[in-house]
Order: C-alpha cells, then sequence, then structure tokens
C-alpha cells in the first residue's frame, strides 16, 4: 500500500503487434525481466506493465499473438491505444513484404489514428539482417506514416540491445506533439553537424 495521500500513477496502454515468430514476446520478457525466455508462439495475449519515469505514465504493454487466425482481432484491442509498437523479424527477408502488408492494415484503422508508432527491428544480432534504413525504405513508411509521429529502432530480443531506447521512445512520443519532435530532431541533428536525412534510427513523416 502507498503512502497517505499518495495517488496511484497513471498508466498508458501500448499495443505491440507483429507478426508470428518476429520476437514480441521474447524481446518484452527480456526487457521486463532481463532474462532470455523460451517462448512459445502466443496464442491470445500477454500483458506487462513495465515502470518509467517518474514523469511517465506505466506503460501496460499488451502483446498480441500474431499468427494469421488473430490477425482479424487485433482490431479489438485498438480502443484506448495510446502507443502502437510493431516488432519486424529484420532477418526474415521472406516475411518482410507480408509484414509490411500487415503493418499497413494497422495503420488505416481509423481507431489508430495519430497513435504514434515505433517499429522494433528486431534480430539485429543476426548476420545479414536489414538494416533500419532498409527496412524503413521497405515499409514505406514515410508515405503511409503521414501525420504520424514515428520512429524506427534497431534491437535485438536475445542481447538486449536497444530494448530499452526503444520503449523510452515511446514514451516521448506519446508525451511529445508531432511538430515538436520534429523540431527536436532537426535542431539535434543540426547540432551535431548532420543533415536531418542522415539520422541512421530517426524517421518522421513530413520531415
Amino acid at each position: 500500500m502507498g503512502t497517505h495521500g499518495s495517488k496511484p500513477k497513471k498508466q498508458a496502454q501500448v499495443l505491440m503487434l507483429g507478426l508470428d515468430g518476429s520476437g514480441k514476446t521474447t524481446l518484452l520478457y527480456k526487457l521486463k525481466y532481463n532474462e532470455c525466455v523460451v517462448t512459445v508462439r502466443t496464442v491470445g495475449f500477454n500483458v506487462e506493465t513495465l515502470e518509467t519515469d517518474r514523469s511517465s505514465p506505466e506503460l501496460t504493454v499488451w502483446d498480441v499473438g500474431g499468427q494469421r487466425k488473430m490477425r482479424p482481432h487485433w482490431k479489438h484491442y485498438y480502443p484506448d491505444t495510446a502507443g502502437l509498437m510493431f516488432v519486424v523479424d529484420s532477418w526474415d527477408e521472406k516475411r518482410q513484404d507480408e509484414a509490411c502488408k500487415e503493418l499497413h492494415r494497422v495503420l488505416r484503422n481509423k481507431s489508430l489514428k495519430e497513435v504514434p508508432l515505433v517499429i522494433l527491428a528486431n534480430k539485429q544480432d543476426l548476420p545479414g539482417c536489414w538494416s533500419p534504413e532498409a527496412l524503413s525504405l521497405k515499409l514505406d513508411l514515410r508515405r503511409v506514416c503521414a501525420g504520424r509521429a514515428w520512429f524506427i529502432q534497431p534491437c535485438s530480443a536475445v542481447t538486449g540491445v536497444g530494448l530499452e531506447e526503444g520503449f523510452r521512445r515511446m514514451v516521448y512520443l506519446m508525451k511529445t506533439p508531432l511538430r515538436q519532435t520534429q523540431e527536436h530532431i532537426k535542431l539535434k541533428m543540426k547540432a551535431k553537424g548532420l543533415k536531418f536525412t542522415s539520422a541512421k534510427k530517426v524517421f518522421f513523416c513530413g520531415s
């Protein structure tokens, strides 16, 4: 129990989607418990709460199964979603067209209009995986994300590299208006002597 007069911390719902086998559940439990958990394909969903800094709401992450038979049910999880995370297997080139199709279908839903998006480019620890830049082009993110703040984060569910950064970016996008996020990135790149288009990890539509 909390101290007298304390208020429960606010929570924000984050929906994590992606094809089966993309590594959603593995990365969620790696981030939550810092353990590489052997998982089976999720039939239904997993829910975990991730703590954030004091000024930000806790994240209630819904990891929904990505099998074909589950995807028509994704829409039932859209209401009250504050942030969308889509996990892509950066190594499995054969399924990237399928991932692109499903991502675009999700983003067309009116319930997710203007909801910030973070793409987790998973399995970056494997040789021959696609870079975030290549995946951004493959998924046609600049076009499909018009009017939406988005970010693509390279990561590995096995090593844990990039996971915390991806979720921190989600918190940032949920708290910050689209125009402000664009200006922030531009100023940051300018301060480093870089062109905005040369940023390797950050891609905002309409920039």
